[in-house]
């Protein structure tokens, strides 16, 4: 059973899915490994993760474990209308549709925990949030599950403090894996892609403001600099903050960098990092747009309300005009502009995320009856073995210890100091 706008987009879709498999080489080389061993074989595996090509790929990789798999969005304006239509063809079980309300978007999420999932795979916190909630009862045979996000990593850290967990989760994101490639480089690169594709802007020369050096502000403030933008950085951590002045960009409050940034990117998975007292003194023809998981860090609403008049002025871009008759311009409406503007994150960054998920739900389903209730980091076994899936598909090698650099490294009484 599924729930998708249009059955008929299946072979553009299709296409797509075919697409990034093509550079996915170690989702395809674990794909192999689970057809022999099925580690998922009669197990139901939800997902909620932003519903496109590579998404649909790693519901497949799962199916071919043995799950049966349920699939849908975690955000209403990325799901792809014709990804979910086509992966629903492919025997997965799809519930997404591009643009939907809060509401039916909450929906679609209840619908494809309905399935009683045994393992969850989370970008945000949604199913644990509901699981904990209105969907209670279709937890009744978790055995756990994996977080994508830093965001959602707060979310389940705060709840395992609070003893409301629901089941044993991994958080992904920490991954070696997920941080130091997905975060960077593929941040980095779609907000940026999202951006310019958009707004058919130069960001050469621009004052681009970035709110929040976390790995994905360090990719984000890295290809900004490299096209020859002015980057300015915000931060409320002072550490982050030497960091970003020490890698050569310029350290503001968001008062300071309001009145003369051009561009502002928003990635500190907090809420309300640019409200009014921002918007009432940033330029004419400003542009706006957030690449944290939820749509609160730059305060739309408020915007929204300050505003006399508002347009569509392009596909994904509002602009806003206030009483002075200054214009500002919101994409992808405060979304995840990489995902709500773009296609998110290149099919190779996606590959080594999507590893991790994969083999982390396979560790979660083998080590089942002796995980406790709180939240896991991804074994170094299961980083490194992906760091060495990607390696050799790119055919690259790298050197090995020996056994005694091993010792020398992990001892204390050791010759040769």
């Amino acid at each position: 059973m599924s729930r998708i706008k249009d059955a008929s987009l299946a072979p553009s879709g299709r296409k797509k899915i075919e697409w990034v498999r093509s550079f996915m080489p170690a989702l395809t080389e674990i794909e192999h490994r689970f057809e022999e061993t099925k580690p998922f074989a009669g197990l139901n595996i939800a997902i909620s993760v932003h519903l496109e090509a590579k998404t649909a790929n790693l519901g497949l990789v799962l199916a071919k474990g043995g799950a049966k798999v349920s699939l849908t969005g975690c955000n209403p304006l990325s799901t792809q209308d014709d990804v979910a239509a086509a992966v629903a063809e492919m025997g997965v079980d799809t519930y997404g549709i591009y643009g939907v309300s809060p509401q039916e978007y909450e929906e679609l999420l209840a619908e494809t925990l309905s399935c009683h999932p045994h393992l969850i795979v989370d970008d945000g916190g949604d199913f644990i949030q509901l699981l904990g909630g209105r969907c209670k009862e279709y937890g009744d045979r978790l055995i756990g599950g994996c977080e994508e996000t830093t965001t959602g990593i707060h979310r389940l850290v705060a709840r395992e403090r609070e003893g409301i967990l629901p089941c044993p989760m991994v958080a992904v994101n920490d991954a070696k894996a997920k941080h130091y490639y997905d975060n960077r480089y593929g941040t980095g690169q779609s907000v940026w892609t999202a951006i310019m594709d958009t707004t058919n802007l130069i960001v050469a020369g621009k004052n681009v403001v970035i709110a929040g050096y976390g790995w994905c502000g360090k990719g984000a403030a890295m290809r900004a600099k490299g096209m020859g933008a002015n980057v300015i950085v915000t931060e409320v951590d002072p550490f982050k903050a030497l960091e970003a002045n020490m890698d050569g960009f310029r350290i503001m409050t968001m008062d300071e960098a309001a009145r003369i940034g051009d561009i502002f990117v928003t990635l500190t998975g907090c809420k309300d990092v640019i409200v009014d007292r921002h918007f009432a003194v940033m330029k004419d023809q400003a542009v706006l747009c957030n690449a944290g998981h939820f749509d609160c860090e730059v305060a739309v609403a408020s915007l929204r309300k300050m505003a006399v008049h508002s347009q569509e002025r392009r596909k994904n871009i509002v602009g806003y005009e206030l009483a002075d008759g200054r214009t500002l311009n919101v994409l992808g409406e405060g979304r995840l502009v990489n995902l709500a503007c773009g296609m998110g994150h290149p099919a190779e960054i996606m590959d080594m995320s999507f590893a991790v998920q994969a083999l982390s739900l396979a560790w979660l389903a083998e080590h089942r009856h002796e995980l406790e209730t709180r939240v896991y980091r991804v074994p170094d076994t299961i980083d490194d073995e992906i760091g060495r899936y990607k390696l050799r598909a790119m055919g690259l090698t790298i050197d090995r210890l020996t056994p005694e650099q091993e010792a020398y490294l992990s001892g204390w009484n050791v010759d040769g100091e």
